[in-house]
């Protein structure tokens, strides 16, 4: 990372952030060129180990691209707004973001399904006490990424 004096270490500030955040943007690079989807999201952190979970479409460009190459990008940002200056190049943006790397997959046993959906519905919802019903779990493509690499930053 370039800019040292930005960067976040610390795990559990990490996961604060990520849990703030309410996008995470997935990138693929396919035959077409590059691919980038924004999606709701859900994580778990088991010991330091970070899986992204998301939900969609069993087909289309997304699927597909999983399918072929699963590994991917992701981003995911909390925009803090603009931080003036007395000069045009003194103005900054404030944020916190974090960039990494995984390898996605589509998620078939129904067990780590019900998982996955709630571990996004956490997220949003604020609350672990969710049904889902059995025809459209199974209409449901689920996803999930193994996180390789992360980085977070801020500018506050």
């Amino acid at each position: 990372m370039r800019r040292k004096d930005r960067e976040v270490k610390e795990p559990e500030k990490i996961l604060n952030i990520m849990e703030s955040c309410e996008v995470c943007r997935i990138g693929f690079a396919d035959d077409k060129g590059i691919y980038i989807v924004p999606l709701n999201f859900g994580f778990t952190n088991d010991k330091g180990k970070i899986t992204l979970y998301f939900h969609g479409a069993a087909e289309g460009r997304k699927a597909e691209n999983i399918r072929k190459n699963p590994y991917v990008g992701f981003e995911l940002d909390i925009p803090l707004g603009i931080k003036t200056g007395e000069t045009a190049c003194g103005f900054s943006y404030r944020y916190q973001s974090i960039i990494g790397t995984g390898k996605a997959e589509m998620i078939s046993d129904p067990e780590e399904k019900i998982f996955a959906l709630q571990a996004i519905m956490t997220k949003y919802t604020k609350s672990s006490d969710q049904t889902f019903d059995k025809s459209v779990l199974m209409r449901t493509a689920l996803f999930k990424i193994t996180v390789k690499e992360l980085s977070c930053k801020e500018h506050i």
